[in-house]
């Protein structure tokens, strides 16, 4: 589990230990409101509305952040045809920043502010690989799915992916996983099994661009997922709505095995609400996948000036303990030693730069799509 026993869980304290305005820009904006799109779970929009965006407005009180939510990116299509359309007709998109899987769309299209260190000298302390990976994406957290399991009834949990179709065919209705498009943690294993058939040259070509060629190799992953109907929760082809409801089966003790977001698994431990006896670890052949969260900067937005100022923030010392430190449970992207020693011993085995990708957008909305006709009520 990626976790220290020595986390602590105080924001406020972390925030009065470090100073934050000395490393970041204070240009003035031309407008002192940001539109900040979050195109992810609940517990992203409340790290924003109550971490980053009080702690902004009190160190620059002379902005405003508007959010607008779209929960896990269900209208990530639209949202990206807006800000599309917007740039050909010279308007603006009213989106000033947005953190969502939509960024690396709009960064293959030519549509993100490349970030520089002069006017975001955070950056300098952010892996130049990362950098370099979001193609004018800038990183800013990271997690991975994990294999969740009930350590009372499976005394020996599976470590690679063939075994843990093995432990499920074994233990019908003891494992589940969420809908793809509700959620990430079910649609990492979704990719996890089709990527069975994948070569790996195959699986880094999906996760840079569209590939529809590459996609017909899915055929044979949907069908073991398909097979597993009859042995997953409810044995019955339906699955949980999200990543949340995954975690309430095996908080429940309704399942003893399924894929969790580690940020996401870490918060429930720290709030109390995921038992002890439910334990975490990782599986390979192929691993389940994970990496850094991206905030993208529309190149056509109204105000660009703000958003940097905002991205910048979110990678200072103070905000990245946060991350680390507060309910949220999350992998930082900056160096380590920049920030809360206590806070980092719990990642200095951690690499962000070697996690597994998830597909690029569109061969993920593809894939979500292909699951849907394919799998769930088969």
């Amino acid at each position: 589990m990626i976790k220290s026993k020595r986390m602590k869980s105080a924001v406020v304290a972390v925030m009065a230990t470090f100073a934050i305005g000395s490393s970041v820009p204070t240009a003035p904006a031309a407008s002192t409101t940001i539109e900040l799109l979050i195109a992810a779970d609940t517990n992203i929009q409340t790290l924003w509305e109550t971490v980053f965006i009080p702690a902004f407005v009190k160190e620059y009180p002379q902005y405003k952040v508007n959010v607008t939510f779209d929960r896990n990116g269900l209208r990530e299509a639209q949202n990206t045809a807006k800000i599309i359309a917007a740039k050909e007709t010279r308007r603006d998109p009213g989106v000033d920043l947005i953190d969502g899987g939509m960024a690396a769309r709009l960064a293959v299209a030519g549509l993100l502010y490349r970030p520089s260190a002069n006017l975001m000298p955070n950056l300098r302390d952010v892996s130049k690989v990362l950098v370099k990976q979001g193609n004018g994406q800038i990183p800013y957290r990271a997690s991975t799915v994990l294999l969740a399991y009930n350590s009372k009834n499976v005394t020996k949990a599976p470590t690679t992916l063939n075994e843990l179709l093995t432990w499920i065919k074994a233990n019908p209705g003891k494992f589940s996983y969420n809908v793809p498009s509700g959620g990430g943690s079910g649609y990492s294993f979704v990719q996890t099994v089709v990527d069975m058939n994948l070569t790996a040259a195959e699986r880094l070509a999906m996760s840079v661009g569209p590939d529809k060629t590459i996609q017909t190799k899915w055929a044979k992953g949907l069908e073991t997922l398909k097979d597993l109907n009859k042995f997953t929760y409810g044995k019955n082809g339906t699955y949980p709505a999200n990543n949340t409801a995954t975690l309430n089966l095996l908080s429940t003790g309704e399942i003893d095995m399924g894929t969790v977001w580690s940020d996401q698994f870490a918060s429930a431990r720290a709030a109390g609400t995921m038992p002890a006896n439910i334990k975490v670890t990782a599986i390979k052949s192929p691993s389940l996948t994970g990496g850094p969260a991206w905030l993208g900067i529309p190149i056509n937005g109204g105000n660009r000036t703000g958003a940097r100022l905002l991205a910048n923030f979110v990678l200072s010392p103070a905000m990245q303990n946060a991350i680390m430190g507060g309910a949220l449970k999350g992998i930082p992207v900056v160096k380590l030693s920049k920030l809360d020693p206590v806070l980092a011993e719990g990642f200095k085995d951690v690499d962000v730069t070697d996690m597994r990708a998830p597909y690029f957008g569109a061969n993920s909305d593809d894939l979500k799509s292909a699951w849907s006709l394919a799998v769930p009520g088969k």
